[in-house]
Parts: C-alpha cells; structure tokens; sequence
C-alpha cells in the first residue's frame, strides 16, 4: 500500500504557518524523512496570513500535502481547527513549523495512544531547545501560583526502559497525538485563547472526562522555541483566562507540590506542627496512600491563585 494513498491515512499532520519560510520548509525537509514507511499519512498545511513567500512555496506542493489558506489571521488555535476540519486520519498529529525532526520520533507515541487504549487523551513527548539541546519539555505541570508551566526535569533511565509511557497533566501543542474521534469530542481548540494555553486547556477538557493524557519518553523532537512573530504577545491574558476557567483543577494540580514544600519542614520536628492529623494527611497523600489532597494544600494553592487574580485585576484594570 502506497503511503501516500488517498484513501483516508491513518495519520494527519497539521501544521499552522505564518510567514518563518524557512523554518517551514527544514521541518518539512526532516517530516518527510521520519515517517516510517508504513504509515499512510497526510500533511495539513494552513497558511495564515503569511507575506514571506510561503503561499508562493506552498503552491508548489503536491500529494501528500494539502494546503489551507486562510483569509485573515487567525491565529494558533484557528488555525489548527481549519486544518483539523478537513482532516481525513484517524490520529491527528499537531506540529509546529519550528520542529526538527528525526526518526523514531513518531512511534513511540502512537505505541502511547494505544497503550492507554479507549481513555486515552493527549499524548506529547520530551522536546529540546534547539539552540542549546537542554530538555525543554517533558510534559506540562503546575506550579505554586496556580500557573501551567513546563516540566523540565529529565526523565530517569528506568522510567525510559520500564515506564515509557508518563501520566501528565497536559502537553504543549507544539507536538502532540491524540485521535480524531477524541479531537472532535472536545471541539477542538477553544479560540478564545490566542496563541496561548490551548494546548492546557484541551488536555484540562481532556482530563476532565476521564481520560489520560501522557508523554511518551522515548520520543524526542528538537524545537526552535516561539519563533513565530508576536509569539508570547498575550500571555498573562491566556494565563488569567485559563486560570478564571480551571481554578479548582490547578489547584489540586500544584497540591503535590505545595504539600511537599510544606511537609518537609514538619519532619525534623513533627511536635512543633499544629495539627497533628493535617500532618498525617500530608504524610499519606505524599506517598500516594491518600488521593485527595489534604485540605491545607488546597486551601494554600487557593490563596496564591487569588493573589495571581488579584495582580491580574490590576494589570488589566485599564
């Protein structure tokens, strides 16, 4: 069987464009060079409004390729839903036009996908910094102030030979699978978020149904970091959005977090803390004996997320 066949494919890549031409064209160079063989697959290009060459390059292109072109910008979010309504595979695979990418990239997160088998949700994997090869993502978590940020600690080597596969609470769009079946249950990204936590907010709407999203560890891309213009423009607007929408999940999120930075302190003189039974909550939920987290620790997460709402009044009281 041809992997180029127009039959649907198993696999849809949708790439989002605007302008960065040759950026484009090196992750397209190394996507046609690491599919393996056997996969059928096709490529969603969706130009938004680029006026650097790419429409010119673009219009050079044919089969496996398929190319959108979008009247105005719409933006990360926008774009990818126009490129995901046309798709004809059963996996969609996100990637940004800034990858480089090299082979075995690709199979160890579908191996992921049908490891979780019917829950499974979003599934990323470990990304570099192109420019310095450090690890820049190994899944998403969230932190003390209630705020998503990357996960940057390398994975150990047992994990990579025994536990391939890593439960996270979201992945970053830049490289993800997840299945079409699943992207059309949650609607795709919400655009109400413009080049920013829509990768967080569909794994939140992911997770919130009951599935499971994860990063295949023994799959590695190199990524060159926000290198499309405007980029990081409204951050702190996409953040306080995400946060006003998932308030109590981030918080229970950072609660592991919050509870281990708060116990350690107990342990070289437990008479000293207050609340003897708090502590052995702590205790238990830090050793996975407990699955709620302790009341302190979302009481704790809850004020420092009120104090991230309340800078965000002010910075956007104007």
């Amino acid at each position: 069987m041809s992997t180029r066949s127009p039959a649907a494919p198993l696999l849809s890549v949708i790439t989002p464009l605007f302008n960065c031409l040759p950026y484009t064209q090196a992750m397209v160079a190394s996507l046609l060079a690491s599919i393996p063989a056997r996969v059928s697959y096709e490529v969603i290009l969706v130009d938004d409004g680029s006026t650097d060459g790419t429409r010119e390059w673009l219009a050079t292109l044919g089969p496996p390729f398929r190319v959108v072109l979008n009247e105005r910008n719409l933006g990360f979010g926008g774009a990818t839903n126009r490129g995901a309504g046309v798709a004809r595979g059963r996996v969609l695979a996100l990637l940004n036009n800034d990858l480089v990418l090299a082979r075995g990239w690709l199979r160890p997160m579908l191996h992921a996908l049908r490891s979780l088998g019917r829950r499974a949700g979003v599934v990323g994997n470990l990304q570099l910094n192109a420019a310095t090869n450090e690890l820049d993502h190994a899944g998403i978590i969230v932190n003390l102030k209630g705020k998503p940020e990357h996960d940057r600690r390398p994975p150990r080597w047992v994990e990579h030979a025994f536990l391939p596969v890593r439960r996270v609470a979201a992945v970053t769009g830049a490289c993800l699978l997840l299945r079409a079946d699943t992207w059309r249950t949650l609607g795709g990204f919400d655009e109400v978020f413009v080049n920013g936590c829509e990768d967080v907010d569909l794994c939140l709407r992911a997770r919130d149904r009951g599935l499971r999203n994860a990063v295949a560890l023994n799959s590695r891309v190199r990524h060159h970091i926000s290198v499309s213009p405007g980029r990081k423009r409204r951050d702190e607007e996409n953040t306080r959005r995400l946060v006003l929408r998932w308030r109590d999940t981030l918080a229970e999120l950072a609660s592991r977090e919050w509870t281990w930075v708060h116990f350690c302190p107990i342990v070289p003189e437990p008479r000293d803390f207050p609340d003897n039974a708090e502590a052995l909550r702590m205790a238990a939920y830090l050793c996975h004996l407990r699955r709620p987290p302790p009341p302190t620790a979302l009481a704790g997460m809850g004020e420092a997320i009120d104090a991230e709402l309340a800078r965000w009044r002010e910075m956007f009281s104007d």
